[in-house]
């Protein structure tokens, strides 16, 4: 309805009983199109971004990780999960800058399980059967990390700030699951690009990223902006190379006539810079002290500025190392093993460095430590470094 009249074509419909269209049919379509150009644009911007989500992953998971070969195609809620009639981990993902809209990610129960366990300190290769609330958090930190560098690789790209909400992870089975989400109907078209995950030989599989049209259409009008920017900037000027004052003469114009040129040449050769020449002039050898290295005593220095600074001095039993699994499943009663062989000297540590060894020892039913060995100089600069 334009001005509070009724087109043909809304007429029309009254006539024959429909409903008044909210838009024309080709609208709508064109909506919910993408060119070919646009595919190409959000497969190259998808390629990069998650080929930094891959890197972020490779890093937490210890392991290769390879996100690649985007594919673009137009599709609706209702056909993915008619496609893909399987247990998925849903990540949604708002953004907050730079972008309005939401995007989802979607990854295989199956290859979550995977990831879970390698994060959780295991080889991978036997994954528990169902995602726990411990499995869940570690998926959920694992592609909230994956999703801030694809935020990342963005900004980057479309040269302005993109950010993100915290992701909500769900577990959502597409075979019987009414609804995946709540970014679109079941019916609306929506972006899905779909890429190849490979971990080493645990996983080689498809995860999907799952965008509103708009949202799509804006990354790429985002891109084509800066494409179109960095063109429509003019080249740098080359700049000359500068001449000697010799060769400026030498490119005189053979029809310049010879007087002209010679008083030019002159001219040039009088405004060069010219080098003093020292005549009569003793040159002898240089000679150098030799060299010695001057020994100080503590009187000559200034350590006594330094004598009421106090220092934290720490004895250590021992260290350890145990995966984030190994510490959770810590109970009351539970014995520690350290590095430490029984008898061992025990480290003395002046603000975390180590500067001597001893011996543990009761005192008055306190512990005291008995120096048996002060580090020398030349290890305290071995620690150091």
């Amino acid at each position: 309805m334009n001005d509070g009249f009724l087109s043909q074509e809304e007429i029309d419909a009254l006539l024959k009983g429909g409903d008044t269209p909210s838009s024309p049919p080709a609208t709508q379509a064109a909506q919910a199109e993408l060119t070919d150009i646009e595919k190409d644009a959000l497969g190259e911007i998808g390629n990069i971004s998650m080929g930094s989500a891959a890197t972020s992953l490779s890093i937490l998971l210890g392991r290769r990780v390879s996100i690649t070969t985007p594919k673009v195609s137009i599709s609706t809620l209702e056909e993915i999960q008619n496609q893909y009639p399987l247990p998925y981990l849903v990540i949604e993902v708002g953004y907050t800058q730079g972008i309005n809209g939401t995007n989802l990610l979607a990854v295989r129960e199956n290859d979550s399980l995977i990831i879970a366990d390698l994060m959780m300190g295991n080889d991978g290769t036997n994954p528990p059967g169902e995602l726990s609330e411990l499995y869940m958090s570690a998926v959920g930190e694992a592609m909230n990390q994956m999703m801030g560098s694809v935020a990342t690789s963005m900004s980057t790209i479309f040269k302005k700030k993109i950010d993100i909400s915290p992701p909500v992870v769900n577990l959502v089975d597409f075979a019987t699951s009414k609804d995946i989400s709540t970014m679109a109907a079941k019916s609306e078209s929506v972006v899905r690009v779909a890429f190849r995950m490979e971990v080493e030989n645990l996983i080689d599989s498809e995860i999907m990223q799952i965008l509103p049209v708009d949202v799509a259409k804006e990354m790429v009008d985002s891109l084509m902006n800066v494409v179109q920017a960095e063109s429509a900037a003019p080249p740098a000027p080359a700049k000359p190379a500068p001449q000697s004052a010799p060769a400026m003469a030498a490119t005189a114009p053979q029809s310049q006539p010879a007087a002209a040129y010679a008083q030019q040449a002159a001219a040039a050769v009088a405004m060069a810079p010219k080098q003093a020449v020292a005549s009569n002039v003793t040159v002898q050898p240089v000679q150098f002290a030799p060299l010695v290295q001057p020994s100080l005593t503590v009187g000559e220095t200034n350590i006594g500025l330094l004598l009421d600074v106090p220092l934290q001095v720490t004895v250590e039993l021992g260290r350890t190392r145990k995966l984030i699994r190994e510490i959770l499943e810590l109970t009351p009663g539970a014995v520690i093993e350290l590095d430490k062989l029984a008898g061992e000297p025990v480290d003395i540590l002046a603000n975390g460095k180590l500067i001597a060894k001893g011996e543990v020892v009761v005192i008055d039913e306190n512990f005291g430590v008995r120096i048996t060995d002060i580090i020398s100089p030349l290890e305290r600069a071995v620690n150091l470094q």
